[in-house]
């Protein structure tokens, strides 16, 4: 049997009755810091920088009242620090200018941010704000969905169009939560265990798990 959306939101609901964004935060800010952090970078790893950073930082103006280089020395161990602090101090300041010191609340206006993509742009719209725009597919949601046959593309753009055109809008959001979840737990990039997947019998990765020509499958 054809796996199908309703299928997953059905199964992974009752495996992950929680599952939900994974970064700490307390206000808008912090959730769109976090996000940009968080590119190529754990949650973990971010939620400990975070703590220290979002108890020196409240507002858009406290990230521009300080050189690029201090930011960068606060958030160096999430990675590609020279970038995410040159695209924080430049949302902030597009922040600033444009929208009264406060994240926007529309997909057209997060785009205007630096280092905001749909994707983040979906995950603080709707975690922060329950505006549903967009559905966040990070490389969790490209494994699984091509692992379970639902697309046949590891292009983001055209993953989110067809998902959300195959999803229930109240559940883009949560889709995205509980493919992750699984991801992490289950459906992992490596090792994954197939015995405990809901979809073993009906997914295609699973009935060809293990066979010589695996790797084929390119999420191997």
């Amino acid at each position: 049997m054809k796996i199908t959306v309703d299928t997953i939101l059905s199964e992974l609901k009752k495996q992950y009755p929680k599952a939900d964004c994974t970064l700490d935060w307390n206000t808008p800010l912090e959730l769109l810091v976090a996000t940009i952090l968080a590119a190529q970078c754990t949650d973990k790893r971010v939620n400990q920088v975070g703590k220290a950073l979002f108890a020196k930082y409240k507002t858009p103006q406290d990230f521009l009242r300080v050189s690029q280089e201090e930011l960068e020395e606060d958030v160096r161990t999430c990675g590609s620090f020279r970038m995410k602090a040159q695209a924080i101090q430049e949302s902030c300041q597009t922040m600033r200018d444009q929208f009264d010191g406060k994240v926007p609340q529309a997909m057209e206006k997060m785009l205007t941010l630096r280092g905001v993509g749909r994707k983040t742009a979906a995950v603080v719209l709707g975690t922060a704000f329950g505006v549903i725009e967009g559905i966040p597919i990070d490389t969790h949601n490209i494994r699984l969905l091509n692992r379970l046959g639902l697309v046949k593309t590891k292009n983001q753009d055209k993953i989110e169009l067809q998902m959300m055109n195959d999803t229930p809008h109240k559940d883009w959001l949560m889709l995205s939560h509980l493919l992750v979840a699984h991801g992490r737990a289950v459906c992992t990039a490596h090792n994954r265990d197939c015995s405990n997947c809901p979809f073993q019998e009906d997914c295609p990765s699973s009935q060809t798990f293990g066979r010589s020509d695996k790797s084929k499958e390119g999420f191997s």
